[in-house]
């Protein structure tokens, strides 16, 4: 693995955060899977000791692919946690049990995703892992970028750091979306991968959560910074996803201010 890491990096991800009753899976996708990983995609990791190792952090990153979710815990220096489709972990039988177990390793938690109460809820369980003093990693874009472009970022990552205080550290990543492409079943073997973190961005600057304005600045400062680290033509517009019935059509004709 090549990397710009100091002499104090070079601590594997676990020592920095110790991990209490994480069982055989989390054991097993940090010493064995980790480190395949790593063999296999030899990720150039930039910018690992910009990354607070206590504290609430919020990783903000763009998103290529499904494997984004791999490539950040297993890349920084501490625990993240993040937000996973409740069905990873209510499968049935032992390829449910398989699934519930390893994404849990990885520090994912449940939500059921959408929008409303939904979108709400998730946002209050983000504030609760970051007010408990845990990393957590977000896509301001809220989906994957079909086209490789960056895309407006959406405002709920700002309201997190601005209601808690914690930091952002932006977080650029390349060749993920060649390693998996989106439909892919599984991961290609030859692409090499990039992650990179940024310094961390105290956003408090721009003003409370509550204001539309503090929220709307913080999120273009995060993706400026994320910009930076990915080096990705900018979309200049939301990331939509298809709208499936006639409400969704009419939110994307009148767009309204993302979470």
């Amino acid at each position: 693995m090549t990397s710009d890491e100091t002499p104090d990096d070079s601590a594997r991800p676990e020592d920095a955060t110790p991990v209490k009753n994480v069982g055989f899976a989390y054991f097993f996708s940090r010493r064995i899977v980790a480190p395949l990983a790593r063999v296999v995609y030899r990720p150039r990791i930039e910018g690992r000791h910009h990354v607070p190792r206590q504290g609430p952090v919020i990783f903000a990153s763009n998103h290529l692919s499904f494997i984004d979710s791999f490539a950040i815990p297993m890349s920084a220096p501490r625990q993240v946690h993040f937000l996973a489709k409740a069905s990873y972990f209510d499968g049935p039988g032992l390829r449910g049990r398989i699934s519930r177990e390893f994404f849990t390793a990885l520090g994912a938690s449940p939500v059921e995703r959408g929008a409303g109460q939904a979108a709400l809820d998730a946002l209050d369980a983000q504030e609760r892992m970051l007010k408990a003093g845990k990393a957590i990693a977000l896509y301001p874009e809220g989906t994957r970028s079909l086209d490789g472009r960056l895309y407006k970022g959406r405002t709920g990552v700002a309201f997190l750091a601005l209601q808690t205080g914690a930091p952002v550290v932006p977080v650029g990543l390349a060749g993920t979306n060649e390693a998996m492409p989106v439909g892919a079943k599984f991961p290609r073997l030859h692409p090499r991968i990039a992650v990179r973190f940024g310094e961390p961005l105290d956003l408090s600057h721009h003003g409370p959560a509550t204001s539309g304005k503090a929220r709307r600045l913080a999120t273009d400062e995060i993706m400026a910074a994320i910009h930076e680290l990915s080096g990705q033509e900018l979309a200049g517009t939301y990331n939509e996803v298809p709208a499936h019935n006639p409400i969704e059509r009419i939110r994307q004709v009148f767009p309204h201010e993302r979470r």
